[in-house]
């Protein structure tokens, strides 16, 4: 963790990272969520000016490892979900491995796909994953998704969210198992699942995830959720606060773009 710069809050003066938006589909449909690629001017997750294939990531990353030499991580953040993409993250983490095999890698995920491709993440070496899961009940589930495609189904409201805390549990403690270092993103929703995430967080504690990062929401134009206020920031400091008591939580985030370059501190 002392090189990964979103893991460690020391590591984020010293290590860049560099996010390579290869996932540009996704499986999950969020109300907070509008992927906007091309839009130099916003910085949230989902956000980035280009999709590249494999071949591209890994021709960038030489390119900036160049001239970045404290560059320590490469994540696959989206645009969309890294393991709804599998075939291109895998590709991508292959290619860069073989120029530069001491690389850190990690994933971001909405975890419906986890236990299915946990072997192969081990396999590759993947040692940090961070999932983003929101809620434990699917009745607050259904404010948050919209639907999930999964299996060649499509699932609506409850039955959708139903299945994806289901799944997202289920992969949080199996790469846990495994060793993996995971880190459960929280988007906290004032009015939506903000009474819930103290519980959230007691429950990815005991799977074995080692750290939360609870988010402020940001109203992305075009999203369901645009007409939501911000979360009220005093507000997210005192559920860090509470949680804190449980389980270490991430204060350093930047909510960074899918193709984030250079420190966190960093606007790129």
């Amino acid at each position: 963790m002392e090189k990964h710069p979103c893991y460690s809050p020391e590591a984020q003066h010293r290590y860049a990272r560099m996010h390579l938006p290869v996932a540009p589909g996704c499986n999950i449909s969020c109300n907070y969520c509008n992927r906007k690629y091309d839009c130099a001017n916003e910085s949230r997750p989902g956000v980035t000016s280009e999709v590249l294939t494999p071949l591209l990531a890994q021709q960038k990353f030489i390119v900036v490892k160049e001239k970045m030499p404290n560059l320590s991580v490469v994540g696959i953040a989206g645009p969309g979900d890294a393991l709804a993409n599998w075939p291109n993250t895998r590709e991508a983490i292959e290619r860069i491995k073989e120029s530069n095999p001491e690389m850190i890698f990690c994933l971001s995920t909405n975890g419906l796909l986890l236990t299915e491709y946990a072997a192969e993440i081990i396999e590759l070496g993947i040692k940090h994953v961070t999932v983003t899961a929101n809620c434990l009940d699917p009745q607050v589930g259904a404010k948050i998704y919209r639907h999930i495609f999964y299996r060649g189904q499509k699932y609506e409201g409850v039955a959708g969210a139903k299945i994806l805390i289901e799944k997202q549990l289920a992969g949080i403690q199996l790469l846990a198992s495994l060793g993996v270092l995971v880190k459960v993103n929280i988007v906290m929703i004032s009015g939506v699942n903000d009474h819930q995430i103290p519980a959230l967080v007691k429950k990815v504690k005991e799977l074995g995830a080692i750290m939360t990062n609870i988010m402020p929401l940001i109203p992305a134009k075009g999203s369901a959720f645009a007409h939501l206020p911000a979360t009220n920031l005093q507000e997210l400091e005192q559920m860090r606060d509470l949680c804190q008591i449980d389980l270490q939580q991430m204060r350093h985030c930047r909510q960074c773009r899918a193709d984030a370059i250079g420190m966190l501190n960093d606007i790129q």
